[in-house]
C-alpha cells in the first residue's frame, strides 16, 4: 500500500525556517522531519511513498537524489573525478517525487497523484507531524469499518495552563499545561479508498482538503475514526521544532519506533 505524503506548502508560521527550504525538509535532530514521517511508516512495513511536492520541491527532490552522499560517508578522488560511496544505511523507501503545483491546495494535490495509485486503496499524512500511531491497527480498523476514509483522531494537547478560580477569587485547582483537553482533533495518518476521488471532481485546486472533500465524506457518513492515545506531535511553529529536538536528544522521542 502506498503512502502519500502532502510536502507542498508553504509553512508561514515557521518563517524562520521556510524562507530557505520547505517545511518537510526542517531538521529533527540533522534529519529532515520528512525522513521522521517516512521511517515511522517503513519500520512498520510501509515503505513506499508518494511526496505531493510544491513549495522548494527541487530541495525535496535534490535530497533524495543525492541522498546516499548525504547520508554515507564517502571518498572522493579530485584527480580522477573519482567517488566512492561507503553505504551505510539500510532504508528501503521507493519515492515517487510529485509536482503537484506552487500554489495548490491539499485537495487538489490529492487529486493530481491519482494516476501514480494504480486506483488501490492508500495512506495519506502531512509533511509536519510525527506520532507512534499503530498503522497496523489504524489499518485494520479501516478494513473493518467500511468507510471509504478514515482518519487518526487525537486528543488536543493542553498549550496553556488551567486554572480553577471561586467566586471569592481563591484558585481551588492549578494545573500546569494539562496533557489533553479531552477534545478529539484530525491528526491526519489517514486511511483512504479511491472513491475519495469521486469527492475531487471538478475544480479543486484552491480547495482545502479538511474543508471540502473530507467535509462532505462526513456528512455522507463514509468517514471514520481511529483513536490514536498515544504520542502525537504536530511541527507548527519554532516551538515545536524545538521541543522535538529536545525530545529526540534527550532519548524520549516516542515517534522513533525503528
Amino acid at each position: 500500500m502506498k503512502v502519500v505524503i502532502l510536502a507542498g506548502g508553504i509553512g508561514t508560521r515557521l518563517m524562520e525556517e521556510t524562507t530557505s527550504r520547505p517545511k518537510p525538509m526542517v531538521e529533527i535532530a540533522g534529519k529532515p522531519i520528512l525522513w521522521h514521517i517516512m521511517k515511522i511508516y517503513e519500520a512498520q512495513g510501509f515503505n513506499e511513498f508518494v511526496i505531493c511536492l510544491g513549495y522548494k520541491g527541487h530541495m525535496i527532490k535534490e535530497y533524495f537524489l543525492n541522498y546516499y552522499l548525504y547520508n554515507s560517508d564517502v571518498t572522493i578522488e579530485l584527480e580522477n573525478n573519482k567517488v566512492d560511496v561507503h553505504f551505510s544505511n539500510t532504508e528501503r523507501f521507493k519515492v515517487s517525487l510529485i509536482d503537484t503545483g506552487l500554489n495548490t491546495n491539499t485537495a487538489g494535490r490529492i487529486k493530481k497523484i491519482k494516476p501514480y495509485l494504480n486506483n488501490e486503496s492508500f495512506m495519506l499524512t502531512y509533511g509536519d507531524g510525527v506520532s507512534n500511531v499503530d498503522i497496523r491497527a489504524l489499518l485494520d480498523k479501516h478494513n473493518k469499518s467500511g468507510k471509504i476514509a478514515t482518519l487518526t483522531s487525537v486528543q488536543s494537547p493542553g498549550r496553556f495552563g488551567h486554572i480553577d478560580i471561586n467566586e471569592e477569587g481563591r484558585v481551588e485547582q492549578f494545573e500546569e499545561k494539562p496533557e489533553e483537553d479531552g477534545m478529539w482533533i484530525n491528526g491526519g495518518y489517514f486511511v483512504l479508498e479511491p472513491e475519495i476521488f469521486n469527492y475531487l471532481e471538478g475544480e479543486v485546486e484552491n480547495v482545502q482538503w479538511e474543508k471540502g472533500p473530507l467535509k462532505k465524506i462526513a456528512e455522507d457518513k463514509k468517514l471514520g475514526a481511529y483513536k490514536h492515545r498515544g504520542f502525537w506531535k504536530c511541527m507548527d511553529a519554532m516551538r515545536d521544532r524545538m521541543e522535538l529536538e529536545d525530545l529526540w536528544l534527550s532519548g524520549k522521542a516516542e515517534w522513533k519506533l525503528w
